[in-house]
């Protein structure tokens, strides 16, 4: 007697990356050129994700997408901010790898396409690369790599931004982005994130263009929202100093050397942005608390270590005003 055949269960292919676009009252063009710069890459429907986080923009973006709602998976919610933005996008992902781009940015095809040949022929944990304010880059055809994350960031400034990492999902654990901050929500969340790569690969490529304009969050200086992004700028430290002297010696080495960065431009912000020198002196005397101030004595970069001995000293810190006067 003939056996009956189960027929076999075919199950959708997995993205090959989860592109989370968040968005709040991005201009139509520019969001319009954000999902062109992905829809335009080598990648077939399948292999993109494209996931619109809609952070209560008034009108719906959604009255815009009427051309590409098939192609994308759109979440609206009530506006939280670009944290819990990202933590929702993240969410939603089933690519096996997530690039965050920010709605009024783009990402540029021939350098991009880079980073995906990278994804696609080295699979590795990350892939390291930089932006750029100009819609025209060079291609580059090298990279730097596979290192662990722990050595990258202990021998490289890290780019804070988010942008600038295509990561594997699974690499994530239960890391997400801290809900309620909405200055340097990346600061965090890329260097505990570079820290869990095992295989990290860096190239030079520009592959995202970030567009400053007059509505972006980072360009606003009234008063208020300065002291809120110095403040976020200064809790930012404080976590990763609590987290960095926990880790194992590696990576505390290396997470040292991410909060002197961060602290160093700290201290320049609150030069830049308050020309006060009563709040430059307090964010010393903040950082002392902590044991972060004066600066270590480490030679990361000529930057660090030039900005090392003027701040450390009450004429350079006048001095420091002077220099970042408008």
């Amino acid at each position: 007697m003939p056996t009956e055949q189960v027929p076999t269960q075919v199950l959708p292919k997995k993205p090959l990356i989860s592109f989370i676009v968040t968005t709040y009252n991005t201009p139509v063009e520019m969001l319009a050129d954000c999902l062109d710069s992905i829809t335009c890459l080598s990648l077939s429907n399948s292999d993109r994700e494209i996931i619109i986080v809609d952070d209560g923009s008034d009108p719906p973006a959604i009255t815009v997408l009427t051309d590409i709602q098939d192609d994308i998976i759109y979440i609206r919610q009530p506006n939280k901010g670009p944290s819990e933005a990202r933590n929702m996008g993240i969410k939603a992902a089933t690519g096996t790898y997530i690039q965050f781009i920010d709605g009024d940015d783009m990402l540029l095809r021939g350098a991009y396409e880079h980073c995906i040949d990278i994804v696609r022929y080295q699979s590795p944990d990350m892939v390291v690369f930089n932006f750029t304010n100009s819609s025209v880059t060079e291609t580059p055809f090298s990279f730097d790599g596979p290192m662990t994350g722990t050595s990258y960031m202990h021998n490289n400034n890290l780019r804070g931004s988010v942008w600038t990492y295509v990561f594997r999902r699974n690499i994530l654990g239960d890391l997400r982005f801290t809900s309620g901050q909405n200055y340097c929500e990346d600061e965090e969340f890329t260097a505990r994130l570079v820290l869990r790569a095992e295989k990290l690969i860096a190239t030079d490529a520009h592959a995202y263009y970030y567009r400053l304009h007059s509505e972006s969050l980072t360009g606003s200086r009234t008063p208020r929202k300065v002291m809120t992004r110095l403040t976020n700028h200064f809790d930012t430290i404080c976590r990763l100093h609590y987290i960095g002297e926990r880790l194992p010696e590696a990576a505390k080495m290396a997470m040292r050397r991410r909060v002197a960065q961060l602290s160093m431009d700290y201290l320049y912000n609150t030069a830049r942005l308050t020309h006060s020198i009563d709040k430059l002196n307090e964010a010393t005397g903040k950082l002392r608390e902590l044991g972060l101030f004066p600066l270590p004595d480490k030679h990361y970069t000529a930057k660090y270590s030039l900005f090392r001995r003027l701040v450390n000293y009450k004429a350079g810190r006048y001095l420091l005003l002077l220099m970042t006067a408008k």
